[in-house]
């Protein structure tokens, strides 16, 4: 049987393992799909069991996305221009890392038909997933993309990854045709970030990385100033989907009842 691993710190929330062994199951593979949580000390010697074939393909979360990079044998392009890496595979022999964040969060914008070209983007936060959410946004012709974070010297290493960000300050907040949550805040239920939206004019897409909870403070409060709002679980399934892609050479179903999984 193949086995195959989630990796962060903290891990428990990961509704990974929930997705990938129902896909599993549907299609009748003889394999097995885990979450782990690790210290940043084990990572090479993971590195090791995916060359051994002990482990046949590991996903990678917060806050290991771009700690992992040194001990891979090979990136591909999309990793290599975000310094992010979310999926592992032995491809060729070697120990090959992907970034299917960026192609998540893109089918994430396609599926809600949300015109992104020529609009102005702004992303609160600058942590694991964010080079994943510039890069997908540079290729769908945005017009624009404006970052604020609270710790200055996340979002200027992110300037230097791309050149063309806006870095903006916490209390400069403009008007904005998409707002993107890429915190943690809102995992806890009385999360707030605390952000001035009153200069924004209402029916904007704000957006969340965050799927569990479903509806973030965030998301209540746009919606009760008469926004669109979208959680991030189209992005959560469709990364799940080009991993098992990679896995397994399958392109798995995203139906309702995937969907409803995650509910």
């Amino acid at each position: 049987m193949k086995k195959y691993l989630v990796i962060g710190n903290p891990i428990q929330h990961s509704l990974s393992p929930l997705i990938h062994n129902y896909w599993i199951k549907k299609n009748n593979i003889n394999a097995i799909y885990e979450k782990e949580k690790l210290e940043k000390a084990s990572l090479k010697n993971l590195v090791s069991k995916v060359k051994d074939g002990k482990i046949h393909g590991v996903n990678v979360t917060i806050p290991f996305k771009k700690d992992i990079i040194p001990y891979l044998e090979e990136l591909t392009l999309e990793s290599e221009q975000t310094q992010s890496v979310n999926t592992i595979y032995l491809n060729d022999n070697k120990v090959t890392g992907h970034n299917t964040d960026i192609d998540g969060f893109r089918l994430a914008i396609q599926d809600i038909k949300f015109d992104i070209s020529k609009k102005h983007i702004l992303i609160v936060g600058a942590g694991g997933v964010v080079p994943s959410i510039i890069y997908a946004l540079m290729k769908m012709n945005v017009n624009k993309i404006s970052l604020i974070n609270r710790t200055k010297k996340k979002a200027e290493d992110l300037k230097k990854l791309f050149k063309d960000l806006n870095l903006i300050n916490w209390d400069e907040i403009q008007n904005f045709d998409m707002i993107i949550n890429a915190t943690s805040v809102g995992l806890k239920i009385n999360d707030e970030l605390n952000l001035d939206l009153s200069k924004i004019e209402n029916n904007k897409l704000f957006y969340d990385v965050i799927y569990n909870p479903r509806e973030t403070n965030f998301l209540k409060n746009a919606k009760t100033l008469g926004n669109k709002t979208e959680n991030g679980k189209k992005m959560f399934i469709h990364q799940a989907a080009q991993s098992f892609k990679i896995w397994h050479g399958i392109q798995p179903e995203i139906n309702e009842e995937v969907e409803r999984l995650l509910d």
